[in-house]
């Protein structure tokens, strides 16, 4: 019997494991992406298994488009035909600070990892679910998990807010592409989520939060991140494609 398979990049912590927890429980098999092989990874994928699904380690950086190929033959061989890209990976700026200081080693650290990756990666991927036989009994979409700052100014932070203003953008185009396939395609946004890459600013974050930034005074978890992609992933939110998911506590609701 088939099975639905998910890569889920930059999943080894935070949003993209508690995603692939999420997928496993729903009987995923899982390919597990890092930058390099870790303790780390080799724990997430110990966590998936015991759901009693497979778990395929990619230890790759995804800014390196030319070992794209390579890596998903490795996913088929090992766990199957990947069914579902969950383009997660991220990186914030090498320094907050004004935009008039921001470095082109940062702006493109940005680009790179944020946007071109998961260009590239949806591209890779697609092309092959349109050269293949897809089986029609399962279920096959791209989730790109970007950030409310694709919507919302954060000046310290610009060259990273114009990456992922840029990723949503990618996310429509190829929702409108991919619509006549019947492939959903869908930008999930972040908003103040206690992750390992919030962890210096997280208490800030708290109490802005409490203080009416966003409409539930608290900051998000990555397991509710996990729940609405996995939502997403296995169809339960059906007839719906290109849309902005924004999984932010209500912060980016227009208020007077």
């Amino acid at each position: 019997m088939s099975k639905q398979v998910a890569l889920i990049t930059g999943s080894s912590r935070g949003i993209g494991l508690a995603t692939a927890i999420q997928l496993a429980k729903a009987g995923f098999n899982i390919a597990l992406n890092a930058r390099a092989v870790s303790r780390e990874l080799d724990d997430a994928a110990q966590a998936v298994q015991a759901h009693g699904v497979k778990a395929c380690k990619v230890a790759f950086d995804v800014r390196k488009v030319s070992q794209y190929d390579a890596i998903l033959d490795i996913i088929e061989t090992d766990i199957g035909q990947i069914t579902t890209l969950i383009n997660n990976a991220g990186v914030s700026v090498l320094n907050r600070g004004d935009p008039l200081e921001v470095t082109e080693e940062s702006y493109d650290r940005c680009f790179d990892v944020n946007t071109k990756a998961l260009f590239f990666l949806s591209q890779n991927v697609v092309k092959r679910w349109l050269s293949s036989q897809r089986d029609p009994s399962l279920h096959y979409s791209i989730i790109n998990v970007t950030s409310a700052n694709a919507a919302a100014v954060a000046v310290a932070r610009s060259e990273y807010c114009a990456s992922k203003a840029a990723s949503a953008m990618i996310s429509k185009t190829f929702a409108v592409r991919l619509g006549t396939e019947n492939i959903p395609v869908f930008d999930v946004q972040p908003g103040l989520i206690a992750t390992e890459m919030t962890k210096v600013v997280i208490k800030e974050y708290q109490k802005r939060a409490e203080e009416g930034l966003c409409l539930f005074p608290r900051v998000g978890r990555p397991e509710e991140l996990g729940t609405v992609i996995a939502s997403l992933a296995t169809d339960r939110i059906p007839y719906t494609t290109g849309q902005v998911i924004s999984v932010d506590g209500g912060m980016l609701v227009t208020r007077f």
